[in-house]
């Protein structure tokens, strides 16, 4: 009979979000695939477990995974854990977790610490529908089409971004998006010097214009308004000519009637003299 790949998050800067169940996973166990080992194991000391572990990454995914795997087919069990956060969440765990379920090996998640979700809860934008766009490509011309495929984008959206990259995306951002629209820069979240910064792009390029970034950072990222309801012409003309009937001058009665539908007066006035179809 199979074993069981455990998927255990770990804390993304705070030792005490970690939960009994998140140790006890650990704890039984029969070993650990660890993203770096030097980092788990000092988790490992302060809860006081002592257990086997392997490397598992995004170098050594594909020879990595298909150890683990035998070995979870063998019987085995395997808690797997990132650095901070959760595992398979923008880390190669989605890798080992797509082989385990194409094999029929029983995958369990762990509920716990998830770094895109604490800056969303926080961020003071909508919540209701996000996407999570990871970290961006580092060529900037991937990064800006990347952008520009979101343009329209009308959910919340989150990305992970190095201090040292920040300040260029955030120019980028400002280029697709615009200054106006707002933004949420989650700095060391959980931990000592936490910062949620809520402004707008402008903002944002201006407060980091002066000043290094230092830090992990989660962007949050307001969506695009939702497009208006476009204007039937036809329908938005008659109004123009009941108000002319009415004793309007057409000037007046092309601009009440453009800003009833959301309209360009001059379309409007245009349409009126048969200048336009």
């Amino acid at each position: 009979m199979a074993g069981t790949l455990y998927l255990v998050p770990t804390p993304i800067g705070n030792l005490g979000d970690i939960s009994r169940r998140m140790a006890e996973m650990m704890e039984q166990a029969d070993f650990i695939a660890a993203e770096d080992t030097r980092v788990t194991v000092k988790l490992l000391n302060h809860l006081d477990i002592k257990k086997p572990m392997v490397t598992y990454h995004r170098h050594n995914c594909e020879q990595a995974g298909a150890a683990i795997l035998s070995r979870l087919q063998a019987g085995e069990s395997c808690a797997l854990v990132t650095d901070a956060g959760t595992p398979a969440i923008s880390d190669p765990g989605e890798d080992l977790v797509a082989l385990c379920a194409a094999a029929g090996v029983p995958v369990v998640a762990v509920p716990g610490p998830c770094a895109l979700i604490t800056a969303l809860s926080v961020s003071g934008l909508p919540t209701a529908r996000f996407t999570f766009e990871g970290f961006l490509p580092m060529n900037k011309k991937n990064r800006r089409a990347h952008l520009d495929s979101l343009r329209q984008e009308q959910r919340t959206m989150i990305f992970y971004e190095a201090p040292h990259k920040l300040t260029d995306t955030l120019d980028d951002l400002l280029a697709v998006f615009g200054g106006e629209r707002r933004i949420s820069l989650c700095r060391e979240l959980t931990k000592l010097h936490e910062e949620v910064l809520r402004t707008t792009l402008e903002g944002a390029v201006a407060h980091y214009a002066g000043q290094e970034p230092r830090g992990e950072y989660v962007l949050v990222v307001e969506g695009a308004p939702e497009a208006a309801e476009e204007a039937d012409p036809d329908e938005a003309l008659r109004r123009v000519l009941a108000l002319r009937e009415g004793g309007m001058s057409l000037k007046d009665a092309a601009a009440q009637a453009a800003a009833e539908f959301g309209m360009k007066k001059r379309r409007l006035y245009d349409m009126a003299l048969g200048k336009e179809p």
